[in-house]
């Protein structure tokens, strides 16, 4: 058996682990633990098998993505407990947003400001570090336990465990960041978005062995992306918010892409209210093999029920 192909065998067994959350106790965000032990743990071994990990063949597994970490009542975003939860459900890529405090500290952050999400108000480019990580972070309105991690300490927490997908929002230099990757010797497990080819051809002129998430939600942005002379191994493709064209999709699996699309909004609400996976079917029909989602359980159900599909299909 190949090492992908056993990867993709481990991915359809996670699917029969317990759903009981684990690693939820209240550790301060500066000490990451040693990892527990979960099915759900993935480990690549370089920036190469992470790569090769991630790429499109007809026998890769259904993967989701837990945007913004796939925040629940009582856990909330860009947290390494909720990192942790998500696991639970899932050999989930966790999706996290980097900013930069006014001292220059990368942290895990969505908004410009602390309101919404920190017990803390202001913008995160004006407060310094140390008075962030006094707040603490909020599940919609309920204050938590849990504090503002640092994007070091995000890396140390994955180390073993799972794949970052890295929203790197626009303070944050793509030099700083390289040279955090760098320092956490974090290429096998993190993977940076980005929104342009320009980007892209700007952060792989930096770091070119790292995994990048390129948009291709139209036929036009597949064209460029194939002609772009871009490393086309070490890419993940964005198709949008929503069901994919099949079209754009079948474009990118030819070329050994993965094809990712979002969920969140309107399926996940359905997905909500109805409690079931079906709203995610749709998506899946389309060709689209990783789901990134805000309801992590439902989503992996889907992909978990559609792998069976497709096995008994063969």
């Amino acid at each position: 058996m190949t090492r992908l192909s056993l990867f993709a065998a481990l991915l359809v067994l996670a699917g029969c682990g317990s759903s009981r959350p684990v690693g939820l106790g209240e550790r301060p965000a500066d000490r990451v633990a040693v990892p527990v032990s979960s099915i759900h743990y993935r480990d690549a071994t370089s920036a190469d098998d992470l790569a090769a990990r991630l790429r499109w063949t007809e026998d890769a597994p259904l993967l989701v993505s837990a945007h913004r970490g796939g925040p629940v009542p009582g856990l909330p975003e860009n947290a390494l407990e909720t990192f942790e939860y998500a696991l639970n459900h899932a050999p989930a890529l966790i999706e996290a947003d980097v900013r930069r405090t006014a001292d220059g500290v990368l942290v895990l952050m969505h908004d410009e400001t602390l309101d919404r999400t920190t017990t803390g108000t202001g913008r995160v480019d004006a407060t310094t570090f140390a008075e962030i990580r006094r707040l603490r972070l909020l599940a919609d309105t309920v204050v938590t336990a849990f504090r503002v991690p640092t994007l070091a300490e995000a890396l140390a927490w994955a180390d073993g465990r799972a794949v970052l997908m890295l929203d790197v929002k626009p303070d944050v230099p793509y030099e700083t960041l390289v040279a955090a990757l760098r320092q956490a010797d974090a290429a096998d497990r993190a993977a940076v978005i980005t929104y342009s080819l320009a980007d892209h051809r700007r952060l792989v002129a930096l770091a070119p062995d790292l995994v990048v998430s390129a948009t291709a939600e139209t036929l036009a942005d597949v064209d460029a992306l194939l002609a772009s002379g871009l490393d086309l191994s070490r890419v993940v493709a964005w198709t949008g918010v929503g069901v994919p064209d099949p079209e754009v999709v079948a474009r990118l699996h030819a070329a050994g892409i993965r094809a990712q699309a979002g969920a969140f909004g309107a399926i996940d609400e359905a997905a909500r209210t109805t409690a079931s996976p079906a709203p995610y079917d749709a998506i899946l029909a389309a060709g689209a093999d990783v789901i990134a989602t805000d309801v992590v359980p439902m989503a992996a159900l889907a992909t978990r029920n559609a792998a069976l599909i497709r096995r008994a299909r063969r």
